[in-house]
């Protein structure tokens, strides 16, 4: 089976839509590769999840699937046959019983690190200035600006439910470990890709390097499809 063959789906994390993939989407496309990026709501884990696997239902089989932060715990909670390999980007990954909160929480935050409550609606937004301080520091100040524009609020709902057998446990595994991760800390990143036994390739990068340092996001998701196209 060539690359060409397999398709892949890109999930999105907090305070972000699918646009934060446009620089790995482009290059993936552009080498033949049949991309998609899920829309998420953001509005509890179930509808996510529901979310994620609606998307799979569109496309082809085999499936890399990918999650960025929040999106981790989410790829792992889809059931869909089709997904053959899962690729975490400076992800969050609970194990069976944990809730995304729990691993994210579980380790002293970065001093930088925003600090994160529901407004009066019950919604977590990212403060502006969280963009350029923690959420991706590496990206220059009008894209910082672009992000805060069109931030998606994510909802208590998403991370306070505990979640069942995560698919990692079925499925080969890439984790990239952002070093310079400032929203979730690289030893949390490192804890979590260990206890998966996924591959692992570590960069000096920060929270989002689908926006900062697209290049590593591609270079990894065309590994797992090699490996898939080597089965």
């Amino acid at each position: 089976m060539s690359q060409n063959e397999a398709s892949v789906v890109l999930v999105h994390g907090a305070w972000a839509d699918g646009s934060s993939w446009a620089r790995v989407i482009g290059p993936l496309a552009a080498g033949g590769t049949r991309v998609v990026a899920a829309p998420l709501p953001l509005t509890s884990f179930s509808d996510d999840v529901a979310a994620v696997n609606r998307t799979l239902e569109r496309v082809p089989g085999p499936v890399v699937l990918a999650g960025h932060a929040y999106a981790g715990a989410v790829i792992g909670a889809t059931r869909d046959d089709k997904v053959k390999s899962l690729v975490y980007v400076a992800a969050l990954a609970p194990a069976e019983g944990e809730t995304v909160a729990d691993v994210f929480y579980r380790a002293q935050p970065h001093p930088l690190a925003p600090k994160l409550a529901p407004d009066s609606h019950g919604l977590i937004y990212l403060m502006e200035s969280a963009f350029g301080t923690a959420f991706a520091p590496n990206a220059p100040v009008e894209q910082h600006v672009l992000l805060a524009a069109v931030q998606r609020p994510i909802s208590p709902a998403c991370i306070t439910v505990p979640t069942e057998r995560p698919l990692w446990k079925d499925r080969p595994s890439w984790f990239l470990v952002a070093e310079q991760d400032r929203m979730i800390v690289h030893e949390t990143q490192r804890f979590m890709a260990q206890r998966m036994n996924a591959t692992v390739r570590s960069h000096p990068v920060d929270h989002t390097p689908i926006v900062t340092a697209p290049s590593v996001v591609v270079d990894i998701i065309r590994e797992a499809l090699g490996t898939l196209a080597a089965r």
